[in-house]
């Protein structure tokens, strides 16, 4: 697996699991009728904020993808935050893994001071156990902060590092 800045011509293979995933309403903020063109533009961000993939080296595939960003602006520019989507058909291979650490990396080299994530579904064990494993601890917890469409209101965990 190669991790390399995304381009738009890696759009229309992210697109197809972005979607469904934002569709699914389960782990993500975002509204879950996003078009291609409003996808694209939630996902694929501008320097000095990053958008990768990881790809399959032998045939190109892209596996998954991570954003990284400045988690607010001004005085509070020096926390970093990330967000990762993996292909559902390559999950269980550490894909999410590699994604966040290398995102995490990146904030380091670039001089952010930690990292914080600001709404990690409570619900969504497997990605609060792989923050956990990297060092995240989760800060607080907006109750009922998600709806959930299964499991109604879960809480929205607000996760931080320090780099």
């Amino acid at each position: 697996m190669l991790i390399r800045e995304a381009t738009p011509e890696d759009w229309p293979a992210i697109w197809p699991f972005f979607h469904a995933i934002v569709a699914a309403g389960e782990t993500f903020t975002f509204p879950l009728d996003l078009d291609f063109e409003q996808g694209r533009g939630w996902w694929l961000l501008t320097a000095p904020n990053r958008t990768v993939v990881a790809v399959d080296e032998a045939t190109g595939a892209v596996l998954g993808t991570a954003k990284m960003n400045r988690n607010h602006q001004g005085n509070g520019s020096h926390i970093a935050s990330a967000s990762y989507m993996v292909d559902p058909a390559h999950s269980g291979r550490g894909i999410g893994r590699a994604l966040a650490e290398y995102t995490i990396a990146w904030a380091r080299e670039a001089g952010y001071r930690a990292m914080q994530f600001n709404a990690v579904v409570a619900s969504n064990e497997h990605a609060v156990k792989l923050y956990e494993s990297l060092g995240f601890t989760v800060i607080g917890t907006l109750p009922e902060g998600f709806h959930h469409p299964t499991e109604g209101y879960v809480g929205l965990h607000v996760m931080h590092r320090p780099l």
